[in-house]
């Protein structure tokens, strides 16, 4: 399956809760770190929703890419926080 932006905005736009959640991990990661990794992020989002609220959340590694992005573009202080591909 191919992820693109067209998809990704879609998915965002349904599911606000991973952003907030990506956001605000990433905020906190950035108090520490000069840079991290979007997928360990998505991993805390996991372990939020599923073992402290247990709930059962699933999120698909294919969008962190895109997730990283978005924080950087939102964030412009923390543009290279996390390090991108370029899509080919």
């Amino acid at each position: 399956m191919s992820y693109n932006q067209k998809d990704f905005n879609y998915y965002d736009a349904e599911n606000p809760e991973v952003w907030e959640l990506f956001e605000r991990f990433a905020l906190e990661a950035a108090q520490y770190r000069g840079n991290y990794s979007a997928n360990a992020i998505f991993q805390r989002i996991r372990w939020e929703t599923m073992i402290q609220k247990k709930g059962s959340f699933k999120v698909n590694n294919n969008w962190s890419k895109h997730y990283a992005h978005k924080f950087m573009v939102r964030h412009p202080q923390h543009d290279g926080f996390f390090r991108t591909r370029q899509s080919s």
